[in-house]
């Protein structure tokens, strides 16, 4: 980048909700701890904002004792209220000027935050102003020992706008958009929809392939189907919320609310035919063979057909209610 402009600089508060994510979260900030940033960066200086949703997992006990090894972090607390009401807690104490959301699950690689400030500094150069965020790459991986090891893959592509997996954005803006809707408590949306409030304000979407972040979830096994049935269920349920904030048809295409999506679903579980229970023998012999993210994205199909019906039974006691 060599020289900045002359005030441009710019201070991060990166702003994590955590939930029961012991294990993943100590990687997540003993990553952002060794943060390297280029002689001639715009960076003044970061923090990073925990806010702990009501873990059970002694998440904030481990964190005082390590407190230590964590200079960055500065924690705060909330009850159980979900990651929309633990985001718009951790922007309101944020101290930066920038924001960046990451969740408690992703590993950073050290020039993440470099990547991101060399972005935003690109970005203002080529609009001349900063109606915009930048968004970094996010690659699934399941190991835990050396999440960093993952290439990136075709099914780690996202078309999505907005999404807090890994996102750089004037404080200024999410305040002027109304933070997140912390009516989303369930699980899904409330990321998306506060990017449609900031596609409204005018904001622009930058690439930003350098600033690189590593998802990390346990390998599928068929114990956490009925938790990921219950999640798609969830998403319906909040997608019909999206829906009834947004009634466009972009919304409808995103939330897989439309005759199209029902047809398609429909057809590719045979009407519920290819189900948890039918496939288990074919899934569980794929996992043995050594390939989950295989198993995982071939129970997509009766997953997202959950997904599609509770979009519907959603809708429907939407209009009974209203």
């Amino acid at each position: 980048m060599g020289n900045n402009v002359v005030g441009e600089t710019v201070f991060f508060s990166v702003v994590i909700p955590t939930y029961n994510r012991k294990p993943i979260l100590e990687k997540c900030l003993k990553a952002l701890e060794v943060q390297k940033l280029s002689a001639s960066s715009s960076v003044t200086g970061y923090e990073i904002v925990l806010v702990d949703d009501g873990s059970t997992d002694g998440t904030l006990e481990w964190l005082e004792a390590h407190k230590a090894e964590f200079p960055h972090v500065r924690t705060f607390c909330q009850d159980h209220q979900g990651p929309a009401a633990a985001r718009n807690l951790g922007v309101e104490k944020a101290l930066g000027d920038t924001i960046i959301f990451i969740d408690s699950d992703l590993v950073v690689t050290e020039n993440f935050l470099q990547a991101h400030a060399d972005a935003l500094v690109q970005g203002k150069e080529k609009l001349g102003s900063d109606r915009f965020f930048t968004y970094g790459a996010v690659i699934n991986t399941c190991n835990f020992d050396n999440p960093t090891s993952e290439p990136y893959k075709i099914t780690d592509f996202s078309a999505a706008f907005f999404a807090t997996g890994n996102v750089a954005i004037p404080k200024h803006w999410l305040e002027e958009a109304g933070l997140f809707d912390t009516r989303f408590q369930l699980y899904g949306w409330e990321d998306l929809e506060l990017g449609v409030r900031l596609k409204q304000l005018g904001l622009k979407l930058m690439k930003c392939p350098d600033a690189v972040g590593y998802h990390w979830h346990p390998p599928f096994s068929l114990e956490q189907v009925p938790r990921l049935i219950d999640k798609e269920i969830q998403r319906g349920r909040m997608g019909v919320l999206f829906y009834q904030k947004h009634p466009t048809w972009e919304v409808r295409m995103m939330i897989q609310m439309t005759w199209l999506h029902r047809l398609l679903w429909g057809i590719l579980s045979l009407n519920g035919i290819l189900n948890e229970r039918t496939m288990a023998p074919f899934l569980q012999w794929l996992i043995h063979l050594g390939k989950p993210q295989l198993a995982l994205e071939i129970a997509r199909i009766f997953l997202n057909w959950y997904n599609v019906k509770g979009v519907y039974e959603a809708y429907v006691q939407m209009q009974k209610a209203t």
